[in-house]
């Protein structure tokens, strides 16, 4: 009852606000996010992971990686902790992002082998990394793939894991103490096709003499205590979880997790907020798929990387653009925060931190950790309609730099017809793979035969590379043309072009 009560004060503050801003008034700051004082976060399930993650998690970026000079970013981590956050992110590709965490890290006795280390303290928290490199052997001077780190000049992905142990863990300088380890590694940033087929190269067989061997299948071997690619040969143990993380393209995120038709992904990292649809939208397209996998799903780019606000809709690459105050009258920052928890399949969002303030009307933490105290369907479909057209009003909508434009929903993709006959019953077998989603989610497939419509076939997500079928049985032995339709939750349609069955005999 009282997470109910909590909420409608939330959803009420919510509506005054929109009010205001129609009216153009000013407000005081605590309104962007309310001033209700959280006293234990609320948690969800993180997939399948066996954990319960707080809806805010602390993102690695803002003033852990680009410190303005009058900021301590640790005092962010340890506030952070204080108040109950139990997700922690951060990168290999963050600058100073994982020592200042290590420093954290060590004032909280996380670090294993320090006096006083808390074992249960260590498991009480969930802390991600990442790797920009698509491969842990050879590759690295392939054209075309997003392979970035700031670790040596000839590392692969196994180097930058045992880079962030030694950064947080260790001495900074390659050494981690015994029982460190990270709670999930991900593949960062997988933009383009080349860099899935990068990452997966000699997943399903490991050759530990091959030239090249793709990230996930080194980071199973430090996953399970294998050595299947030679690259792990004390078998350590360094994470417990696999994931990977995409900002750019909702077909790329679909491939990286059909091709894993083991269930070997834990995690997916995915840019979700208020102005999702107006691109090629993740909440229709990858998010179900990895929702159907079960797998822990956090939200990331909540502002756009700031770009809601102060900063130009560009990288952040800077401390000037560090984002230091709490939303704005025209857009506050609690109704964006409710958008991403609330978007189906989501387990907790990263964000951030450019300003903590003992005032809490002012500080960053305070007031998105309180924003993100709701339900996964605390805000409802209307609530989230008004928070997409409060957000479009900013930068005309354009504030998403890192996904690429909107498309119309897609018919269903490679379709294909062929005909066998089964104890003298003639059978046309159609196969399909799942079309993209528009700006609505899919509802059905329509099979239709000689221009009449005769089944359809419930929409699912599709999540393995197996295509979907359906079989026609036929009592004649004439031509026939096929077309598959998509359906989504509007009635808007997509067809494929006519696939022509010859006649047998």
């Amino acid at each position: 009852m009282a997470r109910q009560i909590e909420h409608r004060i939330s959803r009420r503050s919510f509506l005054k606000t929109s009010t205001t801003i129609a009216v153009g008034l000013s407000f005081a700051p605590y309104l962007s996010c309310g001033r209700i004082g959280v006293r234990k976060p609320i948690k969800r399930d993180f997939g399948r992971l066996d954990f319960e993650v707080t809806t805010l998690g602390l993102g690695g970026q803002a003033s852990i990686q680009w410190t303005p000079s009058d900021v301590d970013p640790v005092q962010i981590i340890l506030k952070a902790f204080k108040l109950g956050v139990n997700y922690f992110d951060t990168s290999n590709l963050y600058g100073p992002s994982q020592l200042n965490f290590g420093k954290a890290f060590r004032e909280l006795n996380l670090v294993p082998g320090q006096s006083g280390y808390d074992e249960g303290k260590r498991r009480s928290i969930f802390l991600t990394s990442k790797t920009g490199l698509r491969y842990a052997k050879g590759g690295l001077r392939q054209e075309g793939l997003f392979n970035y780190t700031q670790g040596p000049e000839e590392s692969g992905a196994v180097d930058d894991l045992k880079r962030t142990l030694s950064q947080i863990f260790g001495d900074g300088h390659g050494e981690y103490p015994p029982g460190a380890y990270v709670d999930m590694l991900l593949m960062h940033n997988v933009t383009s096709m080349k860099d899935v087929d990068a990452v997966y190269e000699g997943f399903a067989e490991p050759d530990p003499n091959a030239e090249r061997i793709g990230a996930f299948a080194a980071l199973l071997d430090y996953r399970n205590g294998t050595n299947r690619t030679g690259l792990n040969p004390k078998e350590e143990r360094l994470i417990r979880h696999i994931g990977f993380s995409g900002h750019h393209s909702p077909p790329v995120q679909m491939e990286m997790l059909q091709r894993d038709e083991q269930s070997q992904l834990d995690g997916m990292l995915v840019a979700i907020n208020a102005n999702d649809r107006l691109n090629f939208n993740m909440q229709h397209n990858a998010i179900p798929v990895a929702a159907a996998k079960n797998m822990g799903i956090i939200a990331m780019k909540v502002f756009a990387d700031g770009a809601m606000y102060t900063k130009q809709a560009v990288w952040s690459r800077a401390p000037e653009h560090v984002v230091r105050t709490v939303g704005n009258p025209r857009l506050p920052s609690r109704p964006l925060i409710e958008y991403s928890l609330t978007t189906p399949g989501l387990c907790t969002a990263i964000i951030g931190i450019g300003q903590i303030d003992d005032e809490p009307a002012q500080c960053q933490l305070e007031q998105n950790l309180s924003a993100a105290q709701i339900p996964p369907d605390g805000l409802g479909e209307s609530g989230r309609l008004d928070v997409e057209k409060m957000a479009s009003s900013v930068k005309d909508g354009k504030t998403n730099y890192f996904q690429i434009p909107i498309e119309p929903l897609s018919p269903p993709r490679d379709p294909a017809v062929s005909q066998q006959m089964r104890e003298s019953q003639r059978v046309a077998r159609l196969t399909w793979h799942t079309a993209y989603a528009g700006i609505a989610p899919i509802r059905q497939y329509e099979i239709w035969r000689d221009d009449q419509k005769i089944a359809q076939v419930q929409h699912q997500p599709q999540t393995t590379k197996a295509p979907f079928a359906f079989e026609d049985l036929l009592t004649d032995q004439g031509a026939h043309d096929y077309r598959l339709v998509t359906v989504d939750a509007t009635g808007e349609t997509a067809a494929t072009e006519q696939l022509k069955l010859p006649a047998i005999g």
